[in-house]
């Protein structure tokens, strides 16, 4: 929501963006990206998950969405190469910069600072516990440090922490769950291709998918631009969510995500292999976004002109990030109207 304060505490106006969302007829709200030490924070007005002093701001969130009628789910994340150096600690597997100009060229972390980190994963999912949340995500998607993990582009390492080992994400899902326990809900998101040559293909995703099936998670939640789209390697391939979700096989449930916009798409995701559909940029334009999927009613996919803040009840920095970032929304033609 890039809205949270300098601190890294929940600033007081997501609190009503979230219970807002929470009454609009969904059943689990998941949280922005919560980074789990400093040197995953990976831009500015992200909110943190790394000390036990964020309990209070970790509890409030949880509050204002169960105060709305759904379950938390907290997700936790670290930036790695993504995180600018101005900003978090730009560390990750290997010294090869993201593909994109101008991108800062990262710091090696060391094998103390990776077992470090995979403590830090596991002290902010026990803290999502305490604060009351019905769950935890493990972020491992969108070129984040967990897939920078798995990348033979972003590791190039040759000790026990390579690429093709998937030993980073698997001892993270691991000791997230000693962390929580047993009976707590806990989920892996990933991203199964990435562009970079070399880079991540589905095949390596199978044996992700594979590896994180024996860490006793409760669901895998997959990242896609959209829903039915095919490998970015090859159009010609069936849809990237069935090949998943055949994989998979029913050993956990698998969350799809896309693009939806309408019941008939929430419909089909869950017909070409998902077990649950999640929403993101309509439940931004569209607070009431799951009363209008199960009523079949059509969604709000545009956001109107004027004062769309306080209509769609929006902390600052989203709304200013909607105003600024060129086709992230689009925006009704005319103005709403304003009183007198």
């Amino acid at each position: 929501t890039y809205s949270s304060l300098p601190s890294g505490e929940i600033s007081p106006d997501e609190l009503p963006y979230l219970e807002r969302r929470a009454a609009g007829g969904i059943g689990i709200l998941m949280t922005a990206a919560c980074y789990v030490n400093a040197d995953g924070k990976a831009f500015r007005g992200q909110w943190s998950c790394s000390r036990d002093e964020d309990h209070e701001s970790l509890k409030a969130v949880a509050d204002a969405i169960h105060a709305g009628g759904a379950q938390a789910v907290l997700q936790i994340h670290h930036g790695g190469r993504q995180s600018p150096p101005d900003v978090g600690g730009c560390v990750a597997p290997s010294t090869i910069p993201a593909s994109r100009e101008g991108a800062p060229v990262p710091r090696e972390m060391t094998s103390v600072e990776i077992e470090q980190t995979i403590s830090d994963f596991a002290a902010a999912a026990r803290r999502a516990k305490d604060a009351g949340y019905d769950g935890v995500e493990i972020h491992g998607a969108n070129t984040y440090l967990l897939q920078q993990f798995v990348s033979p582009h972003s590791n190039r390492r040759e000790d026990e922490w390579y690429a093709e080992g998937l030993k980073f994400p698997v001892e993270i899902a691991r000791a997230c769950r000693v962390a929580v326990g047993p009976d707590f809900c806990l989920g892996y998101r990933f991203s199964p291709e990435e562009s970079d040559e070399p880079g991540l293909r589905l095949r390596r995703t199978f044996a992700l998918i594979d590896a994180l099936c024996d860490c006793d998670l409760d669901f895998l939640h997959v990242s896609l631009r959209d829903f039915d789209q095919t490998s970015i390697h090859d159009a010609q391939s069936a849809v990237t969510l069935t090949l998943l979700a055949a994989h998979i096989n029913r050993r956990l449930p698998l969350i799809g995500v896309g693009g939806i916009k309408s019941a008939e798409q929430a419909n089909r995701c869950l017909q070409i292999g998902a077990d649950a559909v999640a929403v993101g940029r309509c439940a931004i334009s569209d607070p009431d976004i799951g009363l209008h999927l199960l009523a079949g009613e059509p969604v709000r996919t545009k956001v109107m002109q004027g004062d769309f803040e306080r209509e769609l009840v929006l902390p600052a920095g989203l709304a200013e990030k909607m105003r600024n970032v060129p086709g992230w929304f689009e925006f009704e033609e005319s103005p709403i109207p304003t009183a007198g």
